[in-house]
Order: structure tokens, then sequence, then C-alpha cells
């Protein structure tokens, strides 16, 4: 079905030449790393589910759910939240979450570079585990948190490398902004994943007021880089144009291309995203060497 789309597909044989511009831009902070759950299995098993699916799957093994939204993450939280109340659901993925990811050559290369913003869309906290560990006192990192519960105007939380909440002004003096759009199980269980948690950030998305003011401007002279991201459900392509819009560009991604849905190869084509078609391991180390 994407052989119809009008994909910009990087030929082969100019691959390796693509990606060591790549490297060169990131070098130079040029391009804004978007990170997905594909990366948590780069070094070996995963440890903790890499697909919305397989997190659907362990919600259902702890109330089991519909067969009808079974498959569906966003669907079966929602059961559970509206069967078994918000604590539940939240203890159900900080469970679920509890084993910590080790960053991976991918994190550790990123760690090291003067990146201005960096984008973590998957809740195990490997990229903020990366940089802590690559000894970075200078960032600060932004995690979409639920509205349930609250009755202020709130989208975000925002915390400094020890994971103790700071001012949302603060992060804008940063070195690097790690931003996590769904939220992250550390430090304190944040996590956007029923489809009562969006209701109110899809309905204000697109005038972009769930966007931190320090993403928005940092964003605006750079391009993004996806990695190790799939974009087969709406909710994931809303996000990506929404985070990325009013970039300067240019736009890469490191895909599958044989495994896109047409919806996927639509938002690549839509976004002016130049696709590499590589296995993931053979990307990574032409970006990090």
């Amino acid at each position: 079905m994407a052989a119809t789309i009008d994909l910009d597909i990087v030929a082969p044989a100019a691959a390796p030449a693509v990606l060591a511009d790549i490297r060169t831009r990131l070098a130079a902070d040029r391009l804004v790393p978007y990170l997905g759950p594909a990366l948590i299995g780069l070094d070996g098993p995963a440890p903790v589910p890499a697909t919305p699916e397989a997190v659907a799957a362990e919600l259902h093994k702890r109330a089991p759910a519909p067969g009808r939204i079974r498959t569906s993450m966003w669907s079966v939280a929602q059961f559970i939240e509206s069967r078994r109340h918000r604590k539940t659901l939240q203890a159900f993925m900080a469970d679920i979450f509890a084993t910590p990811v080790a960053p991976n050559r991918l994190h550790a290369g990123l760690a090291a570079l003067p990146l201005s913003l960096i984008v973590d869309t998957w809740y195990e906290g490997a990229m903020a585990a990366g940089l802590r560990h690559a000894g970075r006192a200078d960032f600060a990192e932004i995690q979409g948190v639920t509205r349930a519960g609250e009755f202020r105007d709130i989208w975000t939380r925002t915390y400094d490398p020890s994971g103790a909440e700071i001012l949302p002004e603060a992060a804008e003096a940063a070195a690097t902004v790690l931003y996590a759009p769904h939220g992250g199980i550390r430090p304190a269980r944040n996590f956007l994943v029923a489809d009562s948690d969006y209701v109110e950030v899809l309905t204000e998305i697109d005038i972009q007021s769930p966007i931190p003011e320090a993403v928005k401007a940092r964003r605006a002279t750079r391009g993004f880089l996806f990695v190790g991201c799939r974009f087969h459900d709406q909710m994931l392509r809303t996000y990506a144009r929404q985070i990325m819009k009013r970039s300067a560009g240019p736009h890469f991604a490191i895909v599958d291309a044989a495994a896109l849905t047409r919806n996927e190869a639509k938002l690549l084509a839509d976004q002016d995203i130049r696709t590499i078609d590589l296995p993931l391991d053979a990307a990574v180390d032409a970006l990090v060497g």
C-alpha cells in the first residue's frame, strides 16, 4: 500500500553519505533526535514492552479487556481507568516499566553531543539515564502529565538531573532539554496512556498549548531525526506533526520501508521527511561510530 505514496527514499548507494551528513548535523546541534520505543531492543532483548501493542497485552494480563479493544494500548488503559480507577492504571504501568533500561550506544552517543533538544517518546527513561551516566548536570527533562485529578491548567512537569521537580522556566536555561511528551516511569510515574489523557491535549495541540515553550524555541532553527519510531496509529502521527510544527528542517527518518503502512508513508511524504531504509542496527552504527 505504501508504494503508491511518493516517498523520498534515499538510494542504498547514497545512504552512507546521507548518514554522514546527519552525523555532522547532530554534532553541530542542527537536528533534534526523536526517539521511539524500538531503540529499547537495540543492544539486546528489551526488558520492557517496546510497542504500544505489547503494553496493551501486559495491561490485558492484569485486567482482561474486551476483544475488540485488546490490541489498543490507549483503549485498554481507558477500560482499566474507567473500571478500576486511575491509581490502578498508574500502578499497572509502573509495574510494567519497573525494570530499569540501560542506555544503549545511541543514547550514549547522543548524550556526548551538544544537543539543545531531544524528544523521547517512550516511557522507560533510557535517554535520561544516558545523560546522567555521561555525567551531564546541565539538562532538564520535561514530561507530559495527565490532567486527571488536576484542577489547574497543566500539561507538563519539569525535572532536574536528580529528578527533583523545578519550575518550567528553568528548562529554558538548560543546555539540553529532554522532552518526553507521553511521560515517563521516573522520577514520578507520569503516564499519558489512556484515551482520556489525550482528550484535552488533542483539543489544544493544534494551537500548540501543550507544547513547552523551551521546545518551541529550540525546534524553530532545527530539523528532526526520527529513529526507532512507528506512526501506525493516529495518536502517534498527530504528536509527530505537532512537535515538529514550525521547525526549520530538514527532516530524516530511519525506517523499514517495506513495513510502512499507507498512513505512515503519507506522514513521511506530507512532512518532507527523507527516509533511510536501513536496519536500525546499521543506521545507529553509522550515526555514532
